[in-house]
């Protein structure tokens, strides 16, 4: 189904026709380990954006992470990622508040999981969500750019919101077409829904 011409803009895709923003699946997951998406990632759409919707862990302090297959890879660890990851953060009780780098959420050609949100916890109302922006996945030439921003309530006991950035880029030039999703441990709830632009 083809986005409105306000919908496309607040996804960051103005500029475009707005039947060139096309919602191409959506998967909701209850007590899942992992949300695979390994279809209709093609030479149709240049960029790819997952959203996330309330996504809870049924760990506490787990990390809400994604890693990528090649062509007729199978297990999630042959793409080298480098990546940049900052925060913002802000206490209910105004106590604290900063921005900062988080060396320890970022990779340098690591193979890894890429941490999208870090820290989360498992209370009944704690849960993050956000978007992903994947560039040109099925080129053959070139590295693959994502960028990504997601806002979670962290898992301090003293009640934390969150505002994560990271960026990077996927160094492999053979096409991808596969991309999974995952907590760093044990299950989690949600929905997260891909969206085509072409």
């Amino acid at each position: 189904m083809p986005l409105g011409a306000f919908k496309a803009a607040l996804m960051g895709t103005a500029g475009v026709s707005t039947g060139d923003v096309v919602l191409l699946t959506s998967t909701t997951g209850s007590g899942v380990s992992e949300i695979d998406f390994s279809s209709k990632i093609t030479s149709t759409y240049a960029e790819y954006i997952f959203r996330f919707y309330n996504l809870g862990p049924a760990t506490d302090e787990v990390n809400f992470t994604f890693q990528v297959n090649a062509t007729d890879g199978a297990d999630y660890n042959d793409s080298a990622i480098t990546s940049t990851f900052f925060r913002a953060f802000n206490y209910e009780d105004a106590s604290n508040a900063a921005l900062g780098y988080e060396a320890a959420s970022d990779q340098a050609q690591g193979t890894a999981f890429q941490i999208l949100s870090a820290a989360l916890g498992n209370a009944a109302d704690k849960s993050t969500a956000g978007e992903l922006h994947l560039f040109n996945p099925s080129s053959t030439t070139y590295i693959k750019h994502f960028y990504s921003r997601m806002n979670e309530y962290h898992v301090s006991e003293a009640g934390v919101t969150r505002d994560q950035f990271v960026a990077g880029y996927i160094n492999d030039t053979t096409a991808i077409d596969d991309i999974r999703f995952k907590m760093s441990s044990g299950n989690f709830d949600g929905t997260i829904k891909m969206w085509g632009v072409k």
